[in-house]
């Protein structure tokens, strides 16, 4: 099935570019802002002047025409000016991210650019030996500071109006992944294509200030700069290296920002989870957003966005404002297909539970193939696969199926779509969030493993408020799929753990902490993270080594808080040997109660035997080993007819031993909890 809308005609104007197009807006309105940071700001007629000076400095180096040029630096304004320059250089750019070296490095190696365009502060990190550095803070700042000597606009630095390259040659090279980068070559007309797919949608005008939140080596940014500077608008970029959830929220009420650009989650930190915050006055969890009271678009894009989330966000902007849920890919220059509320002929009975792509941008085309879809780019090339399943519906709006990746090999050798059990999931009115992962375990491959988050702003989760056990759960999910599928463990986060891209980050799921047993099981089938490894080996012999050097340490000061209780000048052999040999026992027990007390106690919450009687076992064995040094010194300075001091000796050590014994063995009794039957305590870590 092919989904499609009339085409924006590739390359129909042979002198159109992206680069014509903010030239255009130079020229027009050079007074009008294009570039603001902060309480500073840089007009069209001077970042189009910076540009033509870089794009000289370019030329003069000996750039060829069609050279890939990577631009990596902190500071946004350089960024945004160093990609103008190298199209007006002739040249394609990349960006790459300086936030990660190791990132910036490799997408280095994958795209093999000519030059790098860095700063001194990330050349040491990005110069790998790789292609020839030109330093971009040699010269004037792009904004703000004083200028570098020589660096007021001269007539003889503008450049003429450079002739225009064919549409298919490369514009830009754009990344996909993470841990293996892919270089993705994104040609002019493409880039002017997608630019005018978006402006017909989303309506841009001279007086939008646009706000991206994603990263500048990012598909959304590195290719998305052109919907501001390319329709008279200006630019909002943080003063720093990346934004900060408060920075945006302050940056979009400071500086009136009406289009912003982010992932789910940002769209979420902005507009809902603000609500559960504490402020002085009350915030309506319902009713627009006071601060956000300039926006008139968002565009959400990076990963799934749930009907249901699409509505909450719509009701915290102000009427009219439009959300609108942006499904593209790196082929496609970031666009592909969009929706928004009003698309829905009629309302659905299960928006929990439904994520919709909508329909095309003008000039682009989708279609299911085999269950995936594929973008069609508006090039006449060959559909382009995005690794995603989807559902072309009866209503003609695109439903997204979830990612081929994620799909999970069961025991039986099926394989299982974590998305439709995911959102089954979801329909439960306390979780929000939900990500379904395959876990390893002792005692069959791939058990289900559901990990949940609660609805931001949700006033039926309060912090420390019980989540849905596991039989809840597969209560809910009885009649909706099959038995074996339902997950065998929950476990529950603060809020699930997303890439610098804003998709969801399976991979940084914590595992299930098994118990000891089930640690040696997997030992014994070779799997990885026995109990035997060579890690806890190691820490094993540092704990002996460390029990013994404290256990000589106490031997030592026994005589120094204890004067003559060691004195044996009066005992014959071989008892004199033998009670020394008990007093270097003692001694040594204190120094393994030592490090029993400070270091055992997350070796004993593996056990999963409870975590109030696992805490009370803890200290019943230090107390165990750290006591006989001291109890047996004190008695032995005791007068055998000294009643009162016997007795205070008594009560303060040999019942509290009592005591502690009979700790230890309720732990040892008590049974452990099944591997892939418990129920994690709720994760108190920040959100991520």
């Amino acid at each position: 099935m092919t989904q499609g809308s009339e085409s924006v005609r590739f390359g129909k104007r042979t002198t159109d570019t992206v680069l014509h197009r903010f030239e255009q807006w130079a020229r027009d309105t050079p007074g009008a802002p294009a570039i603001v940071v902060g309480p500073d700001s840089l007009t069209y007629g001077e970042l189009d002047a910076r540009a033509d000076r870089l794009a000289r400095r370019l030329l003069d180096s000996g750039l060829p025409v069609g050279a890939l040029v990577a631009v990596g630096t902190a500071r946004q304004a350089e960024l945004v000016l160093a990609v103008l320059a190298v199209l007006k250089a002739g040249g394609s750019y990349t960006v790459v991210d300086v936030e990660s070296p190791r990132s910036g490095r490799r997408q280095l190696a994958a795209a093999e650019p000519h030059l790098l365009l860095t700063d001194a502060a990330q050349q040491a990190a990005l110069d790998g030996g790789g292609p020839r550095v030109i330093r971009l803070d040699a010269q004037d700042p792009a904004i703000g500071g004083p200028r570098a000597e020589g660096g007021a606009d001269r007539p003889e630095d503008r450049l003429p109006g450079a002739v225009a390259p064919p549409p298919g040659r490369t514009a830009a090279v754009l990344f996909t992944g993470a841990a293996e980068p892919r270089a993705v070559p994104v040609s002019h007309g493409l880039l002017l294509a997608a630019h005018e797919g978006w402006a017909e949608v989303a309506r841009p005008t001279p007086r939008d200030r646009h706000l991206f939140t994603l990263g500048a080596d990012v598909t959304a940014f590195a290719a998305g700069w052109t919907r501001a500077l390319c329709s008279g608008g200006a630019l909002v970029l943080c003063p720093r290296s990346a934004w900060k959830p408060e920075d945006v929220r302050a940056a979009v009420e400071t500086d009136r920002v009406t289009v912003l650009h982010t992932d789910p989650a940002g769209a979420t930190r902005l507009l809902i989870r603000h609500a559960e915050s504490a402020t002085l006055a009350p915030v309506d969890r319902r009713g627009p957003d006071p601060a956000c009271r300039s926006l008139r678009l968002v565009a959400v894009t990076g990963d799934r966005l749930y009907l249901d989330e699409q509505a909450t966000l719509q009701m915290r902007l102000r009427p009219g404002a439009r959300v609108l849920n942006v499904y593209g890919s790196a082929e496609c220059a970031g666009i592909g297909t969009w929706f928004e509320l009003p698309q829905l002929p009629h309302p659905l009975d299960d928006p929990e539970q439904i994520s919709l792509l909508g329909t095309a941008f003008p000039g682009f085309g989708a279609e299911v193939h085999g269950g995936e879809i594929r973008l069609v780019p508006p090039d006449g090339g060959d559909a382009i696969p995005t690794g995603d399943l989807g559902l072309l519906r009866g209503d003609g709006l695109l439903e997204y199926g979830g990612r081929i990746q994620d799909r999970i090999a069961l025991p039986d050798g099926r394989l299982l779509d974590p998305y439709p059990l995911e959102s089954a999931i979801r329909g439960h009115a306390g979780i929000g969030a939900v990500i379904v992962k395959g876990v390893d375990g002792p005692r069959g491959p791939r058990r289900l493993v559901a990990y949940v988050a609660p609805p931001p702003g949700g006033p039926t989760w309060p912090a420390g408020a019980a989540l849905p056990d596991i039989e809840e759960l597969r209560d809910h999910l009885a009649g909706k799929v099959l038995r074996e599928e339902r997950p065998r463990t929950v476990i529950r986060l603060r809020a699930l753990p997303r890439t610098t891209t804003g998709h969801e980050d399976r991979d940084a799921l914590p595992l299930p902490v098994l118990p000891a047993a089930a640690r040696a099981a997997r030992g014994k089938s070779g799997k990885s993270g026995t109990s035997t490894g060579p890690g806890e080996a190691s820490s094993g012999c540092a704990a002996g080594c460390g029990g013994l050097g404290l256990g000589l340490v106490a031997l030592v000061l026994t005589n120094v808080l204890w004067p003559g209780s060691t004195d044996l000048t009066a005992v014959p052999q071989p008892w004199a040997f033998l009670f020394t040999l008990l007093y270097l026992f003692e001694c040594v027990a204190f120094g393994v109660g030592l490090v029993f007390l400070f270091g055992g106690r997350a070796r004993m919450l593996r056990q999963r035997r409870g975590h109030s009687l696992t805490v009370a076992a803890h200290l019943a064995v230090s107390y165990l080993l750290l006591s006989w040094w001291p109890q047996d010194n004190l008695y032995r300075l005791a007068a055998k007819q000294d009643w009162p001091r016997q007795a205070a000796l008594v009560y303060a050590f040999n019942i509290p031993l009592m005591i502690a014994g009979a700790v230890v063995a309720a732990y040892v009794v008590s049974k452990p909890a099944d591997p892939f039957d418990f129920h994690d305590p709720v994760d108190d870590r920040p959100d991520r």
